[in-house]
Parts: C-alpha cells; structure tokens; sequence
C-alpha cells in the first residue's frame, strides 16, 4: 500500500533560469572543451548539411558534376541552412544542442540572451576562424586532402589564439562582445 504525506510533499523541479551572471563573471571554458564542443558540432552539422544538399539538388534536378553557378548556389544555401541552425539556437536558449551537452551557454556582455541581429553578426564573424586557411589554399591553388589539412591547421591556430585573451574569447566574440560561458 503506498501512503502520500501531506508533511513531506514532493518538492518541485527549479524551473528557475540559471544564474548566468555568476557564470559571466566565472573563469571562461578551457579550449579541450570547446574542441569537444565544435566536434559533436561537426557530427550533427553533416546532418544538416546532407539534408540541405540533399533537398536542393533533388528540388533543382540537379546531379554531378554542378556547374559553378549551381555550386555557389549551393554552397549559399548551405551557408544559409548553417547560419539558421546556430542563429535559431542562440536566440532561443544561448546555446546548441552541443553546448547544452556540455554546459556552454552564448551569452551578451549582459549574461542576457543575442538578440537576432548580434547572434546573425556571431554566426558571419565566427567564419573568421577558417579564413587564414581558406586564403592558403585560394593563392596556392591546393585542393582535395591537403585543403582539409589547411583548414584544420588554421582553425586550431585561430583557437590557440584565444590562450593569448585573458578572458580566453576568440576572435569573434571579442569583436562582438559576446561570450561562451560555463552554465
């Protein structure tokens, strides 16, 4: 037989936001956690980039080889698809499905939430991290795996840039005022 007590209710779930301005004023996440972060990122980015690719080629009739009008076109769509994800994220709980894993939150120089246009600003600066990598292999005119070998060096030169911040930002959120923070 089960026997409730009214002396001893079961207390309610903190629904209650975190504290987040305890968290801005914290010491920033380490870049172990942020490489971890950006990999589960990679894992489902491939979903989403293989479901935008897929949609359009299969709406346009398109097949391979694209020709370079239909390449741009679906390197903007993608783009596009990318930056909806994240800024969509951002606005609506500060972080990715990544960053909740692992407790990163987005947050303004307020501990609040991007608004629209800084989260959409976020998402074009964050670019920043790969064009070291992506001028190489404009000029030098490397493609296939070393292009990959190019862009993985440059973007770990732009994290390790980060180690040289105090506050351990990269590039983008010290341009914007943004910042990662542990929730």
């Amino acid at each position: 037989m089960l026997i409730f007590s009214l002396a001893n209710p079961i207390p309610a779930p903190n629904l209650a936001k975190p504290n987040t301005r305890a968290a801005v004023d914290g010491p920033p996440p380490g870049m172990l956690l942020r490489l971890a972060v950006m990999t589960y990122e990679a894992v489902l980015l491939f979903g989403v980039v293989f479901v935008t690719g897929f949609a359009l080629l299969a709406l346009a009739g398109w097949s391979y080889p694209l020709k370079p009008g239909q390449r741009w076109v679906l390197q903007a769509a993608l783009f596009v698809a990318i930056g909806i994800y994240f800024v969509y994220s951002w606005v609506r709980a500060g972080q990715t499905l990544p960053m909740k894993s692992w407790r990163l939150r987005v947050v303004d120089r307020d501990g609040s939430l991007l608004s629209p246009a800084r989260a959409v600003l976020r998402y074009v600066l964050a670019w920043s991290l790969f064009v070291p990598g992506l001028l190489i292999i404009a000029f030098a005119g490397i493609g296939g795996l070393s292009s990959l070998l190019v862009l993985l060096a440059s973007l770990l030169l732009m994290l390790a840039v980060a180690r040289f911040d105090p506050r351990r930002q990269l590039l983008h959120d010290r341009i914007l005022g943004s910042r990662v923070i542990r929730d």
